[in-house]
């Protein structure tokens, strides 16, 4: 008998850490996590603490990643925009998930609907997401709240799309018309029967949405149509250094490689996840 672990012995999670680049990326993402959720603790200073006669400090002993233009210590500010560019990506990733499985559902099931909502979904992703995204921001004004639902419009009918998809498959298999012979409700078929087997898809594509919104709110940040100004993003940490970026490139650069490490780190979980959720692939790794 031979020794060697299946990938139904060692379950999703350990399949894809086996991988050594995605679980570098799980772990930097999960320390990411509690960094921020620790900013209290962690942070040298009040990030709005302002010291004009310390502006524009190199970093170095007093300012670990420097002071920006009102003296403000760059590492606070960096701690606290983190945990409110998180907060937006983890709400877009959840709000879009919840709507486009709604949408998925009705559309994939219900034969009679699907050619309106999937004209719906069509249209609106041949906007350039981004300038959906300004449009809706600029509608219903530049708060957190406000930035969360304009990004989740615009990230909707990806998962709405895959959903679709996924229950056009599903809905005609044997056991689904099992169900509605035994006189399941319809309600009852796409909570129990439909939505638990389409689940591994959604999960996938809503880590890469956590990832696209956070790189969505630093462009709308840096384009000054995002969060109020007066709430630190990294976004916004960038659009403030950026007139400031020949004599404190640091201003930019800090911020910078927290988006894009974060990002990195979230896009490399989500193939590691895409991977170990497709049986084909996870019994080759």
């Amino acid at each position: 008998m031979s020794g060697a672990v299946t990938y139904e012995e060692r379950g999703v999670i350990a399949s894809m850490l086996s991988r050594r680049s995605v679980a570098v990326a799980f772990v930097f993402f999960l320390l990411v996590l509690l960094v921020v959720m620790a900013a209290p603790l962690l942070a040298p200073s009040d990030p709005a603490a302002m010291s004009v006669r310390q502006r524009l400090t190199p970093p170095g002993e007093e300012f670990l990643l420097g002071a920006d233009a009102f003296g403000r210590s760059v590492l606070s500010r960096i701690l606290y925009a983190g945990r409110v560019t998180l907060a937006i990506g983890a709400g877009v990733a959840v709000l879009s998930s919840i709507v486009g499985i709604l949408i998925g559902l009705i559309a994939g099931f219900f034969r009679s609907l699907d050619g309106l909502v999937s004209r719906f979904i069509d249209a609106m992703m041949s906007f350039p997401d981004i300038l959906l995204a300004i449009s809706l921001v600029a509608i219903l004004g530049g708060s957190m709240i406000n930035v969360i639902v304009a990004l989740s419009i615009v990230y909707t009918p990806r998962i709405a799309r895959i959903v679709r998809a996924s229950t056009l498959v599903v809905r005609e298999l044997p056991y689904i018309e099992a169900a509605q012979a035994l006189g399941s409700s319809s309600t009852y078929i796409l909570l129990r029967h439909v939505l638990l087997n389409i689940l591994s898809p959604i999960i996938v594509q809503a880590t890469f949405i956590f990832a696209y919104a956070m790189l969505a709110e630093a462009g709308l940040s840096f384009l000054g149509v995002g969060v109020d100004p007066s709430t630190p993003t990294w976004g916004i940490m960038i659009n403030e250094g950026r007139q400031y970026i020949d004599q404190a490139p640091f201003l930019i650069l800090f911020p910078g490689l927290a988006i894009s490490f974060c990002v990195l780190s979230l896009q490399l979980v989500g193939d590691g996840l895409r991977d170990a959720l497709d049986p084909r692939i996870a019994r080759q790794m």
